[in-house]
C-alpha cells in the first residue's frame, strides 16, 4: 500500500438542506475500515471524505495536503498517541480530531482528551452515532462516549480534592530529563543543544513534548513543576553555585535560573 491517493479528495458541494458540507480525512491501518466508512458517510448528504491515510506519515501528510474539517485517527497509528495528537493538531489548528480506540481505556482517553482530541469514540461505535459524533464535533462541540464522560467527570473531581503535591508522576525519557535538568539550571538552548549533542531546534522539539506532558506553557512553569514534583534530574552537570540551607532557597535558585534562560525561545 503506497502513498495516499489523491483521487479520493471530492468537489465539496452544498446539499440541499442547506447544511455546510464537513470534509473529513480518515487515518486508519486497515483498509475494511476506511472503505467502510466512507460507505456509511456517502449516505449522509452533509459528510464528504476528502483524504485518507494508513500510517502515520501519511495521516501527516494528508492534514498538510487535503482541506478538511474533521481528521478521524486511530490511535494504534502511533506509539504515543498522545503526543500524536498534540503534533497532528498542531500541523493543522483548523482541523478537528476524533481519536478512534481499538478498545476503551480510561488512561489513554483521559490523557487524549486533555492534549485536545475533540472526540473519542471505540472502534466497535455504531454507524448513526459516528455520523452524529462527526456532527456534533464539526458545531464546536466535543463528543465522548457514555463511559468516558464519567471517566472525565471523576477525574475532574478528585483532581480538584487531590492535594496539589499528589499528582500522579510524569514519566519522562533519559533525554527529557537531562533537557528538563539544564532547563532549571538557566541553560539557553543552544548551551542545551551542545551539552546534549544535538539542535537547537531538537530541544525545542524536545521541550514542547515535555510542556505537553507536564501541562505547563514555559521554562518558568517547568522548573517550578520540577521542583514541587521531584522531577528534575540531579544527576545531570550542575553550574557552580553557593551552599544552600533548604527546599525554599533550592526553588528560588532553580526557578530564577529558568527565568533567566526564558529568552532562548523556549
Amino acid at each position: 500500500m503506497g502513498s495516499i491517493p489523491a483521487s479520493i479528495e471530492n468537489e465539496v458541494v452544498q446539499p440541499d438542506d442547506g447544511k455546510a458540507t464537513i470534509r473529513v480525512i480518515v487515518a486508519d491501518s486497515q483498509a475494511i475500515f476506511r472503505a467502510g466508512l466512507r460507505k456509511i458517510f456517502a449516505l449522509e448528504d452533509d459528510i464528504r471524505v476528502v483524504g485518507q491515510a494508513e500510517t502515520l506519515p501519511q495521516t501527516v501528510a494528508a492534514v498538510q495536503k487535503f482541506s478538511a474539517d474533521i481528521l478521524i485517527f486511530e490511535a494504534a497509528l502511533s506509539a504515543n498517541p498522545a503526543d500524536a495528537v498534540s503534533d497532528l493538531l498542531r500541523q493543522n489548528l483548523k482541523n478537528r480530531l476524533v481519536v478512534v480506540l481499538q478498545e476503551p481505556d480510561q488512561e489513554l482517553t483521559l490523557e487524549l482528551f486533555r492534549r485536545g482530541a475533540h472526540g473519542i469514540v471505540s472502534r466497535e461505535v455504531e454507524p448513526e452515532i459516528l455520523v452524529d459524533c462527526l456532527r456534533k464535533v464539526a458545531a464546536g462541540e466535543p463528543w465522548l462516549e457514555p463511559r468516558a464522560i464519567a471517566w472525565v467527570l471523576e477525574a475532574f473531581r478528585t483532581q480538584g480534592l487531590r492535594p496539589a503535591g499528589s499528582r500522579p508522576k510524569v514519566q519522562l525519557t533519559p533525554k527529557e530529563s537531562l533537557i528538563v535538568s539544564c532547563v532549571t539550571q538557566g541553560m539557553k538552548n543552544k548551551e542545551i543543544a551542545l551539552r546534549v549533542g544535538t539542535t537547537e531546534q531538537v530541544v525545542k522539539n524536545y521541550l514542547r513534548k515535555v510542556y505537553d506532558k507536564l501541562g505547563v506553557a514555559d521554562r518558568l512553569e517547568l522548573a517550578l513543576y520540577c521542583l514541587n514534583h521531584r522531577v528534575v534530574n540531579t544527576e545531570a552537570p550542575q553550574k557552580p553555585a553557593e551552599p544552600t540551607n533548604g527546599t525554599a532557597t533550592d526553588a528560588a535558585s532553580a526557578t530564577a535560573a529558568a527565568a533567566a534562560g526564558s529568552g532562548s525561545n523556549s
